[in-house]
């Protein structure tokens, strides 16, 4: 039996989570990177707007996890009921498998190498673009599955 408030607010959950993928990517990276554009001088270096862009990521993070959970939760409901397609389940295996990769993998690397304060370096570049990617590819992921869920509504 479908329960319509759960399947709601299941929708909701993952229509946040978009929205703030997109802010952080879209508004608050560019403004924090771009602080010298904000003030006459400049009043944070690269080195501290790069801590405090992990910062938020690490609450994000949080958020991450949980979708991760309630993903899970939910969909092995609909598949114990029957409801299921391939084309939700590839989106869900790649928003899960990126947004781990996000949360467990990258974020956790960044920590430590700023922790070294080795921010400057090929390895650091090469580690920031890959996570910057994963994160476009989560929300992408995410943006179809919304759409794959409201198809089926």
């Amino acid at each position: 039996m479908k329960n319509k408030y759960f399947e709601d607010a299941y929708l909701f959950l993952l229509i946040a989570t978009f929205g703030i993928s997109l802010f952080i990517g879209i508004i608050v990276a560019p403004t924090i990177f771009g602080s010298e554009l904000s003030f006459a001088d400049e009043v944070l270096t690269k080195f501290q707007e790069g801590l405090l862009m992990t910062t938020i990521f690490v609450k994000f993070n949080y958020l991450l996890n949980f979708v991760i959970a309630t993903i899970i939760t939910f969909e092995i409901i609909n598949y114990k009921n029957g409801i299921w397609d391939k084309f939700t389940f590839s989106a869900i295996f790649i928003f899960i498998s990126t947004a781990l990769l996000f949360t467990n993998y990258y974020t956790p690397q960044i920590l430590e190498l700023q922790s070294l304060e080795n921010t400057e370096g090929k390895i650091f570049e090469n580690l920031h673009f890959a996570s910057e990617l994963d994160f476009k590819i989560f929300t992408f992921a995410l943006l179809f599955l919304i759409i794959r869920k409201l198809k089926l509504l």
